[in-house]
């Protein structure tokens, strides 16, 4: 008899990739696969960046845990070609992951729905920045449109950054956001499940030296605080997690993600920043550690996002 969990059959736990985030996404992927086989699974690394994807067919793979971060694993393209090969995966479908990868399109389908975010202008050069900043004034954030862990993100205060602001993250893509900047509380709102089952865990507050919650601020040092119980006033926590399972639900997310979220300092109103679909689970990531606020370990978040495995598309006939 095997000593694995005959349940899950043989999973691929997809990390690395070739996004801007793949040394984080090892990170993670690391991180999966020990809770994974720490609890029975029969669970193997697996690099789309260094192998073919068909190779998970041929290899009996049954199950995909996607520990991708960023394009090719976050955006649909790496779910897409799982659904043709018929393999579940974790977190949301081909249509949830591309729009949340994306947060231009997102930002308008929250705004159809009467989500508030933040004032934007999507830009194509470095005047149209210049223009972006004189319309949405100072402080401005310029960021790749579809990348993440803020790689790329740029904050304005002077009309003569717009330039040089422009630059870095058109170094990432081709598209940029300029974006209104919201001063106050940061927030994350971890969310698993789907649909009307979904729920919200509890609020992280984020505090980061300066302010400056950067790439190195969120991975490599420890000098970040994050706050669970967030400490909010009464009220407004319940509110944060309610406005995170509608921006969840209208994007149509599944399994799990992560919304992060500013709070204006003057008036306390949230604005919605971005989704994130296939979220962080480093030792500084920020799902875990909602999760064990809500009094879920490590391994079995694993092993719950494990289970909600899933396709899109229910295959019928030969």
């Amino acid at each position: 008899m095997s000593q694995f969990d005959q349940n899950f059959g043989k999973v691929a736990v997809l990390s690395g990739g070739a996004s801007a985030e793949r040394e984080v996404s090892l990170m993670t992927g690391q991180g999966v696969l020990q809770a994974l086989r720490g609890q029975g699974v029969d669970a193997w690394a697996f690099d789309p960046a260094e192998r073919e994807l068909a190779e998970l067919k041929r290899g009996g793979f049954s199950r995909c845990f996607i520990a991708l971060h960023g394009r090719f694993g976050e955006d649909g393209t790496v779910q897409g070609a799982l659904e043709l090969l018929g393999i579940p995966y974790t977190g949301s479908g081909v249509m949830a992951s591309s729009i949340a990868i994306d947060k231009v399109m997102t930002k308008r389908i929250w705004r159809a729905e009467g989500l508030p975010t933040p004032e934007w202008r999507q830009v194509d050069s470095a005047a149209a920045t210049l223009q972006a900043f004189a319309e949405l004034g100072s402080p401005m954030i310029v960021k790749p449109d579809r990348e993440g862990s803020t790689i790329g993100l740029t904050k304005v205060l002077a009309a003569d950054q717009c330039e040089a602001a422009y630059a870095v993250a058109a170094r990432h893509d081709a598209m940029v956001l300029c974006e209104q900047f919201i001063a106050g509380d940061e927030v994350t709102v971890a969310v698993l499940g789907a649909g009307a089952s979904a729920r919200a865990l509890p609020v992280i507050r984020i505090v980061a030296p300066g302010g400056n919650y950067d790439y190195q601020n969120k991975y490599f040092t420890d000098t970040t605080q994050y706050l669970v119980p967030c400490g909010l006033p009464e009220g407004e926590e319940a509110a944060i997690q309610a406005l995170a399972l509608k921006a969840y639900r209208v994007l149509g997310c599944r399994g799990w993600a992560r919304a992060d979220v500013m709070i204006d300092a003057r008036t306390r109103k949230p604005y919605l920043l971005e989704i994130n679909t296939s979220p962080g689970m480093t030792g500084h990531s920020l799902v875990p550690m909602a999760a064990k606020a809500a009094g879920i370990s490590y391994p079995a978040l694993c092993l719950q996002v494990l289970q909600s495995a899933a396709l899109d598309y229910v295959r019928t006939g030969a």
